[in-house]
């Protein structure tokens, strides 16, 4: 009776606030309509009473541990599912004033980076190649016209990365986070680098090492399994793409230095980053943090791109260009999710159930999330501070210019 009275009032609350499309389903049977409509778009089946208590707080972390856990089921399409969530977690928790947005921080010592690089990358090769690009690029695209399909979009993010470090042939490039190589081979491929990249998952180094192999470019690039702080020498340029989300915000100024003492004195970086909109606590919305720290990517802290570009110089170096790819993001991540959606069943014979729930509600929330700014992404180009300013272009026009 307690169970029900609760419910009861919570379905009249979103009801009257928000006037929902979505119907909830008891396991007995019993159904609550969270608005007025001739059908559903999206049907809740609540599988037992234990997820009742998630579902009358419904952050993003309480919604998305329910369906993780197989507590409940949702119904509908995906875009409509992922927008449901949001408004009951919107209409429900912000205006009881609940979720109270506490800045997390995270030990981020070299053990527990490996361990927290690894839960996420290792899932499987043939997981991540079943959703992204040939190449297999894991972070945002570059529509250049906004109607490239992905694989394009992917090999256009690169050049644009290589461009606008003004990457020429011979020099040595760093890639910290190196992934599955897709960038290090472009760069010794067409730009004519000799290129060092560093991970920490051992699926993404074994398989960048034999890609290496295959493209005959043993001589030009090496693949490391190797902590960043680890790193000695020199290197004319260094990219970091989608790993200084792993740093930790109170590391990021170490972070950035152990960047400048690896680059040349003329060198350029260029890091490009997820970053959090909210400046207070560098959160994200409605316990969506909470859920991805949990289930996705352990020990994630993603700054205010205020933060990220205060860190910077307080390692040492100026950042010469800022550009933001929100939009770019959000519909990689729409594709990346499409495709997730297409070869559903062999993704389910690649990795369990939960973990299918995990990255099925995590691919579209994110890309709910870049397209209402609850997070963003950008790319700093950085050099060394305190250089002459006659050493910088006049114009950005340089980084729009086609790689041979």
């Amino acid at each position: 009776m307690f169970w029900e009275k609760k419910l009861a009032q919570w379905v009249d609350e979103v009801r009257n606030q928000a006037n929902l499309p979505a119907r909830l389903v008891l396991w007995s049977g019993q159904q609550y309509d969270f608005g007025h409509f001739a059908a559903p778009q999206v049907t809740l089946k609540v599988n037992s009473a234990s997820a009742l208590p998630l579902l009358l707080e419904p952050s993003l972390d309480n919604l998305g541990e329910a369906y993780v856990k197989g507590k409940i089921d949702i119904e509908g399409k995906l875009a409509d599912i992922i927008n449901i969530g949001y408004s009951l977690a919107r209409s429900t928790v912000t205006s009881a004033g609940k979720l109270a947005r506490v800045r997390r921080y995270f030990t981020h010592s070299k053990t527990t980076d490996k361990k927290a690089i690894q839960y996420h990358y290792d899932v499987s090769n043939e997981f991540y190649q079943l959703w992204l690009d040939e190449n297999m690029v894991y972070s945002c695209a570059y529509f250049e016209n906004g109607d490239e399909d992905l694989a394009t979009a992917q090999l256009k993010k690169i050049d644009h990365i290589l461009t606008k470090i003004q990457l020429q042939p011979g020099q040595r490039l760093l890639d910290i986070g190196c992934g599955w190589g897709a960038l290090v081979l472009r760069a010794a491929q067409k730009f004519g680098a000799r290129c060092v990249g560093v991970t920490l998952s051992q699926n993404q180094f074994d398989l960048a090492t034999a890609r290496v192999k295959a493209a005959g470019l043993e001589d030009r690039i090496e693949i490391r399994l190797q902590d960043y702080r680890e790193i000695d020498g020199q290197f004319d340029r260094i990219t970091s793409v989608g790993m200084f989300e792993h740093v930790g915000r109170k590391n990021l100024p170490g972070y950035f230095r152990k960047v400048h003492d690896l680059l040349v004195d003329d060198g350029v970086a260029m890091n490009h980053g997820i970053t959090s909109s909210d400046a207070d606590s560098g959160e994200t919305a409605l316990g969506g943090g909470e859920f991805i720290d949990r289930y996705v990517f352990p020990d994630g802290e993603l700054p205010h791109i205020g933060l990220a570009l205060e860190a910077a110089q307080r390692g040492g170096l100026e950042a010469v260009d800022v550009e933001s790819l929100r939009r770019h993001y959000a519909h990689t991540l729409d594709i990346w999710s499409e495709n997730f959606e297409a070869r559903a069943q062999e993704a389910k014979k690649l990795v369990d159930d939960e973990k299918f729930r995990i990255w099925r509600v995590y691919l579209a929330g994110c890309a709910y999330a870049f397209e209402h700014d609850d997070v963003s992404i950008f790319q700093i180009v950085c050099r060394k501070a305190g250089r002459s300013a006659t050493t910088l272009p006049w114009s950005r026009r340089y980084m729009y210019e086609k790689p041979l």
